[in-house]
């Protein structure tokens, strides 16, 4: 079982939504769609399921061409944003009711939802009607519905978006076990990087319709190949500043001077690292020390969101603890080398945070 998509594109309206893209997704695989809105996830999702087609190239399931296949002639589920229930009917007919289009028996049915409805915890809830359950609840309902169907390709456009945060949690844990039951290839969609973490598997970066990078989540994350993936992969986005290296010194803008560093030539680069490895205090003696301009800060409980102008470039720190800082002040905030990415002036990775190699 496996999904391809050879050299496809869409235009619409002499508009490039879809940039030329080509990727395999195999069989018993999570793969995440990752990026901003209107990065082309969903996009992507239509011309995978056959709501739209593309302007050029095919797609191939199981080594077929079905680039003109209809939908209802796909072996898919779509779980949308929007969780659909049907209001009139109790949870038990909801869940069946793919089944009772496909003309299953009876038994099946039974077995079937009896299964489903264990998985999503609904098993005590089968004889209410939807909007007498949770919102949660609901949302499993609507899943359980989509994926009683057993498809080969379940497609999944942000389908907790409009949960509270408990309700995400609880079904952010339920997901990959519904996954690793399935067998099915899972297409999931969401613009946030600690989802894209938590779920695993693959991940592909989005951008204006292109897919910066594709492969292994954990790896993706840990060696971006460029910019513009590392800031998709960062939440919130990576931090960046300008250094010229000279006789293994690092120069910054600012006139900052930092540790030595080797398997670099000398010239210009770009320093990249993530909000969470600013800090107030420096923690090893290699640490850099950066004054910056507080513009605003955002607590959240636990931690705190430093927004900071340096250099006429926008920074953010993530801070764990609740810190009241005066705004429109200086402050000092202390970055370990070892977590800097390097970029080349184009923008592409030349050296990873945390490398065996590198730093002195």
């Amino acid at each position: 079982m496996s999904l391809t998509f050879e050299n496809i594109s869409l235009t619409v309206n002499g508009e490039r939504h879809i940039f030329e893209t080509n990727f395999t997704f195999e069989k018993a695989t999570m793969n995440v769609l990752l990026g901003a809105t209107l990065s082309g996830k969903t996009t992507l999702m239509r011309l995978m399921a056959g709501l739209e087609k593309p302007t050029t190239g095919r797609i191939l399931w199981n080594g077929e061409d079905v680039t003109g296949k209809r939908v209802q002639d796909r072996d898919i589920a779509f779980i949308y944003q929007q969780f659909i229930n049907y209001p009139s009917l109790s949870v038990y007919e909801n869940i069946a009711s793919p089944l009772r289009v496909m003309k299953k028996s009876n038994n099946e049915i039974e077995e079937k939802v009896k299964k489903w409805a264990d998985l999503m915890k609904l098993t005590p809830f089968l004889e209410r009607r939807p909007l007498e359950l949770s919102g949660g609840q609901q949302q499993r309902c609507a899943l359980a519905r989509a994926l009683i169907k057993e498809a080969g390709l379940v497609l999944m456009d942000e389908p907790l978006a409009n949960l509270d945060y408990k309700l995400r949690e609880e079904l952010r844990e339920e997901i990959p076990k519904i996954f690793e039951q399935s067998g099915a290839i899972f297409v999931y969609a969401t613009t946030e990087a600690e989802e894209a973490l938590l779920l695993g598997g693959n991940t592909a970066t989005l951008h204006e319709g292109c897919i910066t990078q594709f492969g292994n989540t954990s790896s993706l994350y840990h060696q971006p190949k460029d910019t513009v993936t590392a800031s998709i992969f960062s939440n919130p986005p990576m931090n960046f500043l300008k250094f010229n290296k000279t006789n293994e010194k690092m120069i910054f803008a600012d006139g900052t001077v930092t540790a030595p560093i080797k398997n670099i030539p000398d010239g210009d680069f770009v320093a990249g690292f993530r909000p969470n490895h600013l800090e107030l205090n420096h923690s090893n003696s290699n640490a850099i020390k950066f004054d910056a301009t507080l513009i605003t800060t955002e607590i959240t409980g636990s931690e705190t969101y430093l927004h900071m102008d340096h250099q006429d470039k926008k920074w953010v720190g993530l801070i764990h603890g609740v810190h009241e800082l005066p705004l429109g002040e200086d402050i000092s905030v202390y970055l370990d080398p070892g977590h800097m990415f390097i970029f080349d002036q184009n923008g592409s990775l030349v050296h990873s945070a945390n490398a065996t190699k590198g730093w002195v």
